[in-house]
C-alpha cells in the first residue's frame, strides 16, 4: 500500500512539473518601444525646439521621464490580458515601469546617465490587436518611502512626498521668455526662464506630508487605449509639444511654481490637464502611436 501511494505521489508530481513547463512554453516575450518627441522632433538633452505653446516660443528641455503601469494587451476578441513585467531590478517593479529619456548630459546634467525607452514582459501566446496602459503609479505603490523602495521606485527625483506620492510625468524645460508680439497680461508674472510639467496625485488626505494618505481627491492617472496596436511594429510616442500646445510657456501665474505642478488652483494647469485628458470632456494628447 505504501509503495502504491509513493508511486501515485511521484506520478502527480511529475504531471504537475510537466504542466508548469507547458504553461511557460506557451508564453511569449513582449517588447513595447517608446519614443519621446517635442512637436514631432526627437527629444534630446540640450536641443532647442521652436514654435512651442501659444506664443510659439523656443524651449530647451532638461528632463523627461514618466511612469507607466497596469499594461494590458488586448486580444482580437476584446479580452484584455495583463503584461507580466520582467522584474529587472532597474526599470520595472511589479506592474510599474519607468521610461527615462534624459541622459544626464548637457542641460540634463541633474539627471541620470542611463536611459530607458522600452517595457519588457510576457503574455500567453495569442493574437493581440490592441494595447491598454496607465500613465502613473497605482495607489498601493504611490505613497511609500523611496529611500528604501526597489528600483525604479527609489528615484527621489520622481517623488514629491509620502502624502502626494510620485511624479507620474516629470518634464522640465527652459523658455526663451515672453514673446515681444504677445507681452504678459496684467494678472501674470513674467518673463520666466523655466517651465515644468509635473503630473501626480493631489488633494491626498493625510495628517502630514510624511504620512501616506487613505485616498486622493485627484488621482490624475491617465488611461490610454490603442484599439489597433501591433506590438511588433508600432511604437508609442510621448509628445510634450502636444501637451504644451495651448499653454503659455513664457509666463507664470502669480503665487505658483513655474509651469504646472498639478495643483487644482494653479492657473497654469488648465490647458495642461486638458491636453492630458484630465479635464472634463477632454482627450489625452500625451501618448500616441506610430
Amino acid at each position: 500500500m505504501k509503495k502504491t501511494l509513493l508511486v501515485a505521489s511521484v506520478a502527480i508530481f511529475l504531471s504537475a512539473c510537466g504542466s508548469v513547463t507547458t504553461r511557460q512554453s506557451e508564453r511569449q516575450n513582449i517588447k513595447l518601444n517608446f519614443v519621446a518627441e517635442i512637436n514631432g522632433q526627437a527629444f534630446e538633452c540640450g536641443k532647442s525646439y521652436a514654435n512651442v505653446g501659444t506664443t510659439r516660443s523656443t524651449i530647451t528641455p532638461s528632463d523627461f521621464r514618466f511612469y507607466v503601469s497596469e499594461i494590458k494587451l488586448v486580444r482580437k476578441d476584446g479580452e484584455s490580458i495583463a503584461l507580466d513585467l520582467q522584474q529587472d531590478g532597474i526599470w520595472q517593479y511589479q506592474n510599474v515601469a519607468l521610461l527615462d529619456f534624459e541622459n544626464g548630459a548637457s542641460t540634463c546634467r541633474n539627471g541620470t546617465t542611463q536611459v530607458n525607452a522600452m517595457v519588457r514582459g510576457k503574455v500567453p501566446k495569442g493574437e493581440y490587436t490592441g494595447l491598454e496602459l496607465t500613465v502613473g503609479v497605482p495607489f498601493e505603490l504611490n505613497h511609500q518611502d523611496p529611500t528604501i523602495a526597489s528600483s525604479p521606485m527609489n528615484s527621489t527625483a520622481m517623488f514629491w512626498n509620502w502624502q502626494g506620492g510620485y511624479k507620474f510625468i516629470k518634464f522640465d524645460t527652459a523658455s526663451t521668455g515672453i514673446s515681444p508680439q504677445k507681452p504678459a497680461a496684467a494678472n501674470v508674472v513674467g518673463p520666466v526662464t523655466g517651465y515644468s510639467v509635473h503630473l501626480g496625485s493631489t488633494a491626498c488626505a493625510a495628517p502630514s506630508r510624511t504620512q501616506a494618505p487613505k485616498s486622493c481627491q485627484n488621482p490624475n492617472r491617465i488611461t490610454v487605449r490603442f484599439d489597433r496596436f501591433d506590438h511588433a511594429s508600432n511604437v508609442i510616442v510621448a509628445d510634450m509639444g502636444a501637451v504644451l500646445a495651448q499653454a503659455n510657456v513664457d509666463v507664470n501665474a502669480p503665487g505658483s511654481a513655474a509651469g504646472c505642478m498639478s495643483a487644482p488652483d494653479d492657473a497654469d494647469c488648465p490647458p495642461i490637464m486638458k491636453a492630458l485628458g484630465l479635464a472634463p470632456q477632454s482627450k489625452q494628447q500625451f501618448l500616441n502611436q506610430r
